[in-house]
């Protein structure tokens, strides 16, 4: 293979990082408030803190529901 091709990877060699989609972007789901909020803190864009803070509301309810 010549010129720049980048050599194929066995699929059992292949894995996928638990704390992001295929695209790049974090799940937040399965990170817990104290995670979240320290999130908040490092974001830039604000589409993205306006998602975490929806994250947080929604777990925060969550807790005081039950």
């Amino acid at each position: 293979m010549a010129g720049g091709a980048t050599a194929r990877v066995h699929p059992s060699k292949r894995h996928n990082h638990p704390l992001q989609y295929k695209s790049g972007k974090p799940r937040l789901r399965p990170l817990n408030i104290t995670q979240l909020t320290e999130l908040v803190g490092k974001t830039q864009r604000k589409k993205d803190k306006s998602k975490i803070t929806k994250e947080i509301a929604r777990k925060q309810a969550r807790v005081v529901a039950v």
